[in-house]
């Protein structure tokens, strides 16, 4: 029997490693029937590189000294598949759900349900985005938000099997608020640097919401709006 069905926890300053642990804690909640959904928004003023746990994305000596010259951090993570940024002026969002047994799961339809309640946010200001892959963005994917081109949203989504059946969904978003390009890409592309990748990340492909408004909402509004966004979409 669920407790408690719905869960919201809201971070205006907080170390990536503790969201981290917060979302492996509410896996388990999930887990034990004791919730049925969460959602974490947060946002970490410790610069911080998310760098993926495996064997195409070395994590060495070298790196981790490099990104400290320039006061950035490196946690390493089973889950993501390129290096991303998290600092002031990003805010970030993980929603924990149950997928609904009636339906059968797609993992199309479950990032499209997360990219329709961002589009619905960002039309609060009277701004279009569309669902594509970004040339030369930071981890790059198919469901990525675009505003005229131009990345906003990077999306992500991992599996639990629940105990007994059923699937947990963690899907996340990083929105770009109003974090300086050139210095947010700086520490991705020394990761390619130094993980010998031949690509390279570049800034002009991104875009941030502050860019695109006059206003300028606090952290907790634009809480309080993706918040609403979720329920109104009834995923919230």
């Amino acid at each position: 029997m669920v407790k408690n069905q719905n869960k919201l926890l809201r971070y205006t300053s907080v170390s990536v490693a503790n969201v981290f642990e917060k979302e492996t804690a509410i896996i388990t909640q999930i887990q034990a029937n004791e919730i049925s959904k969460c959602l974490i928004l947060w946002q970490t003023k410790t610069p911080t590189i998310v760098f993926p746990a495996n064997k195409k994305w070395p994590e060495s000596t070298l790196l981790k000294t490099a990104l400290q010259k320039d006061d950035w951090r490196l946690l390493s993570r089973k889950t993501g598949g390129a290096p991303v940024p998290q600092c002031e002026g990003i805010v970030n969002l993980s929603h924990l759900y149950v997928w609904d047994d009636a339906t059968p799961y797609s993992i199309t339809q479950a990032y499209e349900n997360l990219c329709q309640v961002l589009k619905d946010f960002f039309s609060l200001y009277g701004l279009n985005s569309e669902t594509h892959a970004t040339e030369f963005s930071y981890c790059d994917g198919d469901f990525n938000l675009n505003i005229n081109g131009r990345k906003i949203v990077g999306t992500a989504q991992r599996i639990i099997l629940k105990k007994g059946g059923g699937k947990i969904i963690l899907a996340q978003a990083c929105i770009l608020i109003d974090a300086v390009l050139e210095e947010i890409i700086k520490p991705i592309n020394l990761c390619y640097q130094l993980c010998d990748k031949k690509e390279r990340i570049k800034a002009q492909v991104h875009t941030t919401l502050f860019e695109h408004i006059n206003t300028r909402p606090s952290v907790d509004v634009l809480y309080q709006q993706l918040t609403q966004a979720f329920v109104d979409n009834g995923l919230g």
